[in-house]
């Protein structure tokens, strides 16, 4: 398969799903869950977190949150050169969707920004802290879902930003935890 097959298969894989999740009207439940999750994904949450963690996290807990910042910023870079290189619009530019408006934080949709980070902090976090893993991965999951729901990004847009957090943080992580575990 060619790169621009490849591309073309994407995007009408994309298109069909956006067609189908913007023209739904889901449960109060799911609509109230979507619009949390999202805006726990503008930051407040992860704040909230490093503070927590600064706060209880233990002797690990600078590095951790020191990681993890560093992890988040350069997923941020990443994904403003990327979004600004590919340029794609984002779903509800082709096809609003019908329960929801909402203002996106810039106008291009690839890779979704808040997946990235949501699992640029989830993942770092729980190398450190693996009892949070549950938790930390479901609050991941669910800004990425919402993304999709709320129509600002399209499934390609979300994959890839999994795929991009979820390697900093390994990248970030495989660096720092054999040092600071080996001079403890």
């Amino acid at each position: 398969m060619t790169q621009g097959t490849l591309v073309n298969f994407i995007t009408y894989r994309d298109h069909k799903l956006m067609q189908r999740v913007n023209g739904w009207y889901p449960p109060r439940w799911v609509r109230l869950w979507a619009l949390w999750a999202t805006r726990a994904g503008d930051g407040w949450l992860w704040w909230a977190l490093g503070i927590a963690i600064l706060l209880f996290g233990g002797p690990e807990r600078w590095v951790a949150v020191g990681s993890t910042a560093l992890t988040v910023g350069a997923g941020i870079l990443l994904f403003r050169m990327i979004k600004k290189t590919t340029g794609r619009r984002r779903p509800h530019m082709f096809k609003p969707n019908c329960w929801v408006t909402l203002l996106p934080p810039d106008q291009f949709s690839f890779p979704s920004g808040h997946t990235i980070t949501a699992f640029a902090v989830a993942v770092t976090m729980s190398r450190f802290y693996h009892d949070l893993t549950a938790i930390l991965l479901f609050f991941a999951v669910s800004i990425a879902v919402s993304r999709i729901l709320l129509g600002m990004h399209f499934l390609s847009d979300v994959l890839a930003g999994v795929a991009i957090g979820t390697g900093l943080a390994f990248v970030a992580t495989s660096i720092v935890l054999p040092a600071i575990r080996s001079a403890a």
